[in-house]
């Protein structure tokens, strides 16, 4: 999966919004144009090939606001999976908020 792939499933509205992330954003008050935003102009910072039941990753972008933003999704092909969505912790993450920190 490809920055430019989850570009083209937002582009063709073939979202999957799961019950997680739906209430994850319900509790973080992100919207959904936060989410969208990030998977239009984000970058895939972690790829987690083995997820099941289907290959995800993390996306790296702003919020519309320009705050940092976190978005987990997957892919079955065919559509784009929301699984969540999180504003990136400080103390857990480098200050670019690409890499985790070290424990």
């Amino acid at each position: 999966m490809t920055a430019e792939d989850i570009a083209q499933f937002v582009h063709d509205s073939s979202l999957r919004w799961t019950n997680h992330i739906l209430e994850r954003l319900f509790q973080r008050n992100i919207c959904i144009d936060d989410v969208k935003s990030v998977l239009l102009n984000g970058e895939i910072i972690e790829l987690y090939p083995n997820d099941y039941p289907f290959p995800s990753c993390l996306v790296l972008g702003n919020t519309i606001t320009g705050r940092t933003l976190h978005v987990v999704c997957g892919s079955n092909g065919m559509e784009l999976w929301l699984i969540t969505a999180y504003f990136p912790n400080k103390d857990e993450w480098t200050e670019d908020f690409r890499q985790r920190r070290i424990k």
